[in-house]
C-alpha cells in the first residue's frame, strides 16, 4: 500500500498528497498524521492537494476529520493547492470542510499558520493578568 509522506518543517507538518487517495490510504494518513502531531508537538499542518484531480466525498470527509483531530491535538490545518474542479466538486457534494482553512499554495499556507500562531501568542500575553494597568502621573 502507498504511504503519504509527512515532512516536518519547523513547527509545521507538511503532507503532500501525490497519489490517488483510496479509502485505505486516507485512513492510514489520518492515523499517521495524528501520531506525528503528538510525537513532534507541531502546531500546524499543511495538506497539499495540488496533485489531486478529483476528490470524492470520503476523501473530503477524511480531510475534515483530519482537521478535527489536529485541532484536538493543538494543531491547525490548512489545505493548499486546491484545483478549481476539486473546489467545485466539494461544494456540489455539500462538504464545507469545517475547521479547515485554505490557501493557494504552500508558502501562503505557512504564512497563514505563522500569523495565527503569532496572534494566539499575542492574546496569551494580554490575558496574563487581571490587574489594572498602572500609569505614572
Amino acid at each position: 500500500m502507498d504511504r503519504v509522506p509527512i515532512l516536518k518543517i519547523g513547527d509545521i507538518l507538511l503532507v503532500s498528497i501525490q497519489i490517488d487517495m483510496e479509502d485505505q490510504v486516507a485512513l492510514q494518513l489520518q492515523e499517521n498524521l495524528a501520531d506525528r502531531i503528538v510525537s513532534t508537538g507541531c502546531h500546524g499542518v499543511i495538506i497539499d492537494i495540488s496533485a489531486l484531480d478529483i476528490v470524492d466525498s470520503f476523501v473530503g470527509r477524511t480531510l475534515a476529520t483530519i482537521a478535527s483531530i489536529s485541532r484536538v491535538l493543538d494543531a491547525e490545518t490548512v489545505v493548499v493547492g486546491m484545483r478549481p474542479a476539486v473546489a467545485i466538486t466539494l461544494v456540489e457534494l455539500g462538504l464545507s470542510l469545517p475547521g479547515i482553512r485554505t490557501a493557494l499554495n504552500v508558502e501562503l499556507g505557512m504564512e497563514l499558520l505563522a500569523r495565527e500562531r503569532f496572534a494566539d501568542d499575542g492574546e496569551d500575553e494580554d490575558d496574563d493578568t487581571d490587574e489594572p494597568a498602572v500609569t505614572a502621573p
